[in-house]
């Protein structure tokens, strides 16, 4: 009897994706009584009328590993527990759909599902078990804030893609004698400044986890200049703040705020700035994230294969090992202050603006 496994990919893009979906079909398609299929744009696909759902065969995933994006699409608006329906009044209301999830999935004889997404993404599986249904999760992010593995796809390539921004930005701003502000993205974790910074050689790294102070960040600026003439570097993470704000109530791009304070504060340098943005998310994954993704998605279909449900692949000091969903979401993996990135930063002259 054929056993059907359905793939969901929630929350942001992220590079690599369309990896690990060529590996778990490939994996699956070795044995004789597995179809694999997708849910069209996160769970969308299982939840719409009517279903919207793509066979996957070893013929629709051939060559995709290399391509970014994702080839079933997603979305990170339709949790099925808080899932958007239009009223009869127009209005839209958030409503629990879990049940008709369940249903959906006994109606198309899916026997379990591989869902792969980040942080609240799991927070969803981990919800989603709790009702009976047989998941194993892939980490996936760009922002590198899953606790738990060593390694999720999509990082690095991300990092990467930072990096080479940064690399150019220097040249300019070292041409110009400007100090140029480059924003990524990271949510509340500064994985993807940082990794950028020390990689790029910026002067300067704003990272969620150190609050700073304009001041310093300043004296470090004047510090790179000797009569009108030198450059400087910021990378700074969405989520950095200053020192005794609320930065979550803060409105528009902390580049363009942190500029605007820097010229309010006197810097005399030309100032400019660059928002890197959905730049990071796309285009092809480096090869670290292919085989990274490729490996988790062989070994997350193994765990269904041995009927392992409730927990997510993980890496961890050189070994893919299952992890219960409970211990994922109960942590924020962000930068560690006292740890060797820091430290490494630090020992260059970078400074945290602290």
């Amino acid at each position: 009897m054929t056993k059907r496994l359905l793939i969901v990919n929630s929350g942001g893009d992220c590079p690599g994706m369309n990896a690990v979906i060529r590996a778990i079909v490939k994996r699956a398609h070795q044995e004789n009584n597995w179809e694999v299929i997708g849910s069209i744009n996160g769970f969308d696909g299982i939840l719409s009328e009517p279903l919207d759902i793509e066979i996957l065969t070893d013929k629709r995933v051939s060559g995709i590993h290399f391509l970014g994006g994702t080839i079933l699409q997603t979305n990170n608006k339709r949790n099925p527990f808080s899932y958007p329906v239009l009223q009869k009044n127009g209005k839209t209301e958030n409503q629990d759909l879990s049940d008709k999830l369940i249903l959906n999935l006994k109606i198309l004889g899916v026997t379990s599902i591989i869902h792969i997404g980040g942080n609240e993404s799991h927070k969803i599986s981990f919800e989603l078990q709790k009702k009976g249904i047989d998941i194993v999760g892939i980490p996936k992010t760009i922002n590198n804030d899953l606790s738990i593995t060593d390694y999720a796809f999509g990082f690095q390539t991300a990092a990467q893609i930072a990096t080479y921004a940064v690399d150019k930005l220097v040249t300019t701003a070292s041409s110009h004698n400007r100090v140029i502000i480059m924003e990524v993205m990271g949510r509340d974790a500064g994985w993807i400044a940082l990794h950028a910074a020390i990689a790029g050689g910026a002067d300067v790294c704003l990272i969620p986890e150190i609050p700073f102070s304009i001041e310093k960040v300043i004296r470090k600026l004047r510090s790179r200049y000797k009569n009108e003439k030198g450059f400087a570097n910021i990378v700074v993470a969405e989520g950095a703040c200053p020192i005794g704000e609320n930065c979550s109530v803060l409105e528009g791009t902390l580049a363009l705020k942190i500029s605007k304070e820097l010229k309010r504060h006197g810097l005399e340098a030309d100032i400019r700035e660059t928002i890197l943005g959905h730049l990071q998310r796309g285009g092809v994954p480096i090869a670290f994230d292919r085989i990274i993704a490729t490996e988790l998605g062989v070994h997350a279909f193994e765990l269904v294969l041995e009927n392992k449900f409730g927990v997510m692949v993980a890496h961890q000091q050189q070994r893919v090992i299952p992890v219960p969903f409970v211990e994922v979401i109960d942590k924020y993996h962000d930068v560690d202050l006292n740890g060797n990135l820091v430290k490494t930063a630090r020992g260059v002259g970078i400074s945290f603006g602290d």
